[in-house]
C-alpha cells in the first residue's frame, strides 16, 4: 500500500529509491507544475491517497464508482462545491497522465461527475474603483503605484509582478515592453501601457538592474509584502478589504466593459483557456444593460 509523501519536491520524489508506481505516477504529473499549483496539486493528490489509503485501495487500480466515492466522501466532509471540484480535477489530471504514461490501461476518472460550481457572486471593483485605487497608490510611493499599476492595468499575477527585473525591460515595435515568466514557468513579452511604464521609472530611479519592485529594505518585493501593500493601498482608498487578484480580476472585467473581444482579452489575461476568460465576463455588473430597460423603453414608446 502506497504511502505518498507529497511534502518532498517533485525533484526529490524522483531522486528517492522506494517509489512505487502510484508514486513515480503522481511524481511524474507534478512535475508539470511549480510554485503556488504545484502546492495546491500536491495537497489534493496527498488528500486523494490518504483516502485511498484508509480503505486499502491501491490508487492505480480505482474505478469510476470508487472515485465518485470519494467526491461523495468529500461532499459529506461540508467542503464547497469549488473545493471539490478542484481536487476531483487534480485526480482527474493524474489519472489522465498516467494512462498517457501506461501506468493504467485507461482512465478510471474521465467520466466522473463533477458538482455543479456557480459563478461567484461577488461583484469585484468596477473601473472606477480601480480608478480610484491607482490614484491612492500614487499618492503612497513609487513602489507602490507601480505595484498597482502592473496588477490594475497589466493584468500580471502578483507572482508575476513580483519577479520582474530591470533587465527584463525593452522596446519593440514602438512599443515599452516587459519580459515576464508566467504561470507554469511560461514566459510572455508584455506591452506596458505608458501609465505603467511611467510608474514603473519613477520607481526605478537611477537603478539599472535588479528587482523593479524592491522592498524599503532593499530586498526584492515578496509575496506576502504585496498583500500587505494592496490591503494598504484599499482601506485608505476606502475600498474596504482588497487582495492582488481584485486587481488583474478588475483589468479583465473593465477590457471587457471596454468592448475588447472576449479572445483579446484571454491572451493579454495569458489564459490557456477562454473559459476562464469567460468567468469573469459572467462576474461583470450587468445592470446597466439589463433587458428591463429595454423593454420599458420599448412599452412606453409604444
Amino acid at each position: 500500500m502506497t504511502t505518498l509523501d507529497l511534502t518532498a519536491t517533485t525533484v526529490q520524489m524522483f531522486g528517492h529509491g522506494g517509489l512505487d508506481e502510484a508514486e513515480l505516477a503522481a511524481a511524474a504529473f507534478l512535475a508539470q507544475y511549480t510554485s503556488r499549483t504545484l502546492d495546491a496539486y500536491r495537497h489534493d493528490l496527498l488528500t486523494f491517497f490518504r483516502w485511498a489509503n484508509d480503505l486499502h485501495l491501491p490508487v492505480l487500480e480505482a474505478t469510476r464508482p470508487r472515485i465518485e466515492l470519494y467526491r461523495a466522501a468529500l461532499e459529506e466532509r461540508g467542503l464547497a462545491a469549488s473545493t471539490i471540484d478542484r481536487r476531483l480535477s487534480t485526480v482527474c489530471g493524474f489519472y489522465r497522465f498516467a494512462h498517457i504514461d501506461g501506468q493504467v490501461a485507461s482512465n478510471p476518472a474521465q467520466y466522473v461527475r463533477h458538482p455543479m460550481v456557480h459563478p461567484s457572486e461577488g461583484r469585484g471593483m468596477d473601473h472606477g474603483e480601480l480608478g480610484a485605487f491607482l490614484f491612492t497608490a500614487e499618492r503612497f510611493d513609487n513602489a507602490h503605484a507601480a505595484l498597482g499599476a502592473l496588477l490594475g492595468l497589466n493584468g500580471l499575477r502578483v507572482s508575476e509582478a513580483c519577479g520582474t527585473n530591470v533587465e527584463d525591460l525593452g522596446f519593440e515595435r514602438g512599443h515599452r515592453t516587459l519580459r515576464i515568466v508566467g504561470k507554469g514557468n511560461k514566459p510572455g513579452l508584455i506591452p506596458l501601457v505608458p501609465r505603467t511604464a511611467r510608474t514603473i521609472d519613477r520607481a526605478l530611479g537611477e537603478r539599472q538592474e535588479g528587482p523593479i519592485l524592491i522592498r524599503h529594505d532593499g530586498q526584492r518585493l515578496d509575496r506576502r509584502t504585496a498583500h500587505r501593500w494592496v490591503r494598504s493601498i484599499g482601506k485608505r482608498a476606502g475600498l474596504g478589504s482588497v487582495h492582488p487578484h481584485m486587481l488583474r480580476a478588475a483589468f479583465i472585467m473593465a477590457a471587457l466593459d471596454a468592448g475588447v473581444p472576449l479572445r483579446d482579452v484571454q491572451i493579454a489575461a495569458r489564459h490557456a483557456d477562454p473559459r476562464t476568460t469567460t468567468v469573469y465576463d459572467r462576474r461583470r455588473e450587468n445592470s446597466d444593460r439589463h433587458a428591463a430597460y429595454v423593454v420599458v423603453a420599448f412599452v412606453a414608446g409604444g
